[in-house]
């Protein structure tokens, strides 16, 4: 609670007029049991038509000034509420891009956007219930209690043991409810992973024919939500009706009362308004701490987040790489948080300014874990990565991400305009960089083909193109950004030969810039200046094309699987 403590704090302007305007309206609720006993015993019973009147048009403007209180109240609380949902969400979307891939991989992508959608909406439900039904729950009810003790103190102790009952019920709603609701939580992180997954791979599934397996999973995790929401909501099912029970009790028990004595009519219907007022106000308190209980649950799960330590430390005194585009790995290690065993082992070569390097190998050899060592996506275990002689981990991380760009295998676009997507490399690149490096990446042959041409609409990841086009955009936004260290991660494996040929001599024209290539095909990197070949994590071997041919058994036996025998030269 002291994650939202600390939002509203920072609007208690707000928080304090919507509180304003609701304090009205209680009173105002609390004045109409008060005026319609004056009328029934003072006006009715004596036929005194002009107090009848009197009364009646006070009860009106009461009445109207609580309806006025109820819809300022309603703005102030929506609009506080929509302010703090609004800020932890910016906050909280702040701190994941701050964050590094290490610490996105623990908690889980699918687990992340929850926390920033339903958790936040549950926190907002609260913060809104608080201005609107919590804060005026107990002044309706101590109001009404007063009120009541004061009309009728005899029955005092009737009250009290009401009030205990109830307190209990509350109690152990709350008690019972919070664990259940923060499981809840946890299964719909589940099943918007599951769903995320699903939609994310939809074409492999129906490829495999994997629908069946697909529905199995994601009944599961329905299910699993299922019960953890039927768990939480039948704490809600059994406390809320023992609190209506109680309350009502106690009115039977009140008029039981009432009638053996000599009680005056409206002075009864004034004690019976006052005893359902009680009613509605502690079952508003019930009801609102279940939100309480959902939100607290919620709040936890965004305070992870917000209060999580970046596993890269930012180094005190950065220092400038300077304009060289050098790269060297020294004795570099790294394994994954979780992992038993190390993905890259005591790597070490040098990639001196403008050099492209071929990184060939098995699946699994750790190519990708290489070089996202790099832009510092990962820091090494024990080791060190330079860039023009300087140790990422103390580089200017702004320098380092602007000095260095990367092309994945899985093309990622965005919504919006092939030029828009295009300029994600660089915002303010003019329209002759963009030509330059599309033309580069062979993207402008097609793209200008297109009836609208680079401002061609694309879908949600470039739904609308094959996986070739979307690779050679990828590259081409990626040459906009004019990098001096380039790095291909297997990003022409959806090229056909003849068009993979054309880019890569098209990326040796340019100067200075340091290329790392990265592919399973001994085609694509036989031509680089020199080719490392790793294996579990471990260089065997680093050359060029036929001094690996001669002394790396890892490369010639790639070679021999995709050329056919093992020829040097």
């Amino acid at each position: 609670m002291n994650l939202i403590l600390h939002y509203i704090r920072r609007h208690l302007g707000l928080f304090f007029t919507a509180i304003f305007f609701l304090t009205l309206e209680a009173l105002a609720d609390l004045m109409q049991p008060a005026m319609m006993e004056r009328i029934v015993d003072e006006g009715v019973k004596n036929a005194d038509v002009r107090r009848i009147l009197t009364s009646g048009i006070i009860m009106v403007g009461i009445a109207a000034l609580g309806a006025l209180g109820a819809v300022m109240r309603n703005i102030y609380a929506s609009r506080t509420s929509q302010t703090i949902g609004r800020e932890i969400r910016s906050d909280l979307y702040r701190k994941v891009q701050s964050l590094s891939l290490e610490n996105i991989d623990r908690f889980q992508p699918a687990s992340i956007i929850t926390r920033i959608t339903n958790d936040v909406t549950q926190i907002q439900e609260f913060v809104n219930g608080c201005m609107r039904i919590m804060a005026k729950a107990p002044i309706t009810c101590i109001g009404a209690i007063v009120l009541l003790a004061i009309q009728t103190p005899w029955q005092i102790p009737v009250l009290v043991v009401i009030l205990v009952v109830v307190g209990i019920w509350i109690t152990g709603n709350v008690r019972l409810g919070y664990p259940r609701f923060g499981a809840m939580q946890q299964k719909l992180d589940r099943l918007n992973k599951v769903s995320r997954e699903f939609l994310s791979s939809v074409r492999v599934v129906k490829a495999f024919r994997a629908e069946t397996q697909e529905e199995q999973r994601f009944g599961q995790a329905s299910r699993e939500l299922a019960q953890a929401t039927t768990s939480a909501m039948q704490v809600m099912a059994v406390f809320s009706p023992l609190i209506n029970l109680t309350v009502n009790l106690g009115i039977v028990l009140l008029l039981w009362l009432s009638g053996s004595g000599n009680s005056e009519i409206g002075h009864l219907m004034a004690s019976v308004n006052y005893m359902t007022q009680i009613l509605f106000s502690l079952g508003m308190v019930s009801n609102i701490l279940n939100t309480a209980a959902r939100a607290a649950a919620s709040a936890e799960r965004i305070g992870e987040v917000l209060q999580e330590t970046p596993a890269q430390k930012v180094a005190a005194a950065p220092q400038p790489l300077g304009d060289g585009a050098d790269v060297e790995f020294c004795d570099v290690s790294f394994t994954y948080a979780g992992a038993s065993r190390e993905s890259l082992r005591h790597l070490s070569f040098h990639a001196a300014a403008g050099q492209t390097i071929g990184i060939i190998g098995p699946t699994g050899s750790g190519k990708s874990t290489l070089v996202n060592l790099i832009p510092r996506f990962y820091d090494a275990v024990s080791g060190t990565v330079r860039v023009n002689g300087v140790d990422v981990t103390q580089a200017d991380a702004v320098q380092l991400r602007q000095s260095v760009a990367i092309v994945p295998q899985k093309a990622l676009l965005f919504s919006g305009t092939i030029l828009e997507n295009l300029r994600w490399g660089r915002q303010d690149a003019s329209e002759q960089e963009i030509l330059r490096a599309a033309r580069i990446a062979c993207a402008d042959e097609f793209v200008s083909r297109m009836p609208q041409g680079y401002q061609t609409q694309l879908g949600q990841g470039g739904i609308n193109l094959s996986g070739g086009q979307k690779q050679r955009l990828a590259l081409a936004r990626a040459l906009v950004r004019s990098p001096r260290i380039l790095i291909l991660d297997d990003c022409t494996s959806a090229l056909d030969a003849e068009t993979e040929a054309r880019v890569l001599q098209g990326l040796r024209q340019m100067q200075g810039v340091t290329v790392l290539l990265i592919s399973q095909r001994i085609a694509t990197v036989r031509r680089a200046d020199r080719i490392l070949c790793l294996e579990d994590g471990v260089a065997c071997g680093f050359g060029a094309h036929e001094e690996l041919m001669k002394d790396c058994q890892t490369y010639q036996a790639i070679y021999a699987s995709q050329i056919g025998g093992v020829r040097h030269g």
